[in-house]
């Protein structure tokens, strides 16, 4: 199975120089050492237009993130934790992924997606709550293991990561979500009964999301 299995990471922030997004680029590396294929969507480069459940003329970077999102197996989101949640534009992002609504299946359902914060106060973990809750609300899977990275400021500068044990955390969880999500990607887990649940409950259907 080696090689089949894809790993998109999706992070960063509008900053030119982003812990978040050399921590995810770390990540990354974790993922192909466990045999993944990578990607990577910088959230600076791929400068989204803010979502709109009204908006046709859908860019062609917004399709070609949620056509690599919906063909992984894999995900890999890093956030700086901005006043106690995610970035605004990282959330944005994952707004967009409204258009995998009529995918088959839809949404994340049985993707495994591994979580990292960075932050420059003492606290990290919020951001990672914050994500976790959208992964379930996408029908994903998030792995135990999530990496919050306090005073990021500390182990990161412009030559890039200088703590060995953050280092070799973070290939771990790129490691573990490629493991994951090859032991999802050999069996059916969700249930055409509990997709129907799911569709009934969360997250809203298009027709809301253009009426509210």
């Amino acid at each position: 199975m080696n090689g089949s299995i894809r790993v998109v990471g999706i992070g960063g922030s509008l900053s030119a120089q982003s812990a978040s997004l050399a921590a995810l680029k770390i990540a990354l590396q974790g993922a192909a050492e466990g045999g993944a294929k990578t990607e990577l969507f910088d959230i600076r480069t791929l400068d989204l237009p803010m979502y709109s459940p009204e908006l046709r003329d859908v860019p062609a970077s917004v399709h070609r993130l949620c056509d690599a999102v919906h063909g992984a197996a894999g995900l890999l989101w890093s956030s700086p934790l901005y006043h106690g949640t995610i970035s605004g534009s990282f959330k944005n992002a994952l707004d967009w992924f409204q258009l995998l609504s009529d995918r088959k299946p839809a949404y994340l359902t049985d993707k495994v997606v591994g979580l990292i914060s960075t932050a420059g106060g003492t606290q990290g973990l919020q951001a990672v709550n914050t994500m976790e809750f959208i992964v379930r609300a996408l029908r994903g899977w998030a792995v135990p293991l999530v990496i919050p990275i306090p005073q990021a400021w500390r182990v990161f500068d412009r030559e890039g990561l200088h703590d060995e044990k953050i280092s070799e955390q973070l290939h771990a969880l790129g490691r573990e979500v490629t493991r994951a999500a090859k032991q999802f990607a050999s069996k059916v887990l969700t249930t055409p009964d509990v997709e129907l649940a799911e569709a009934q409950i969360q997250p809203i259907t298009e027709a809301e999301a253009s009426s509210s």
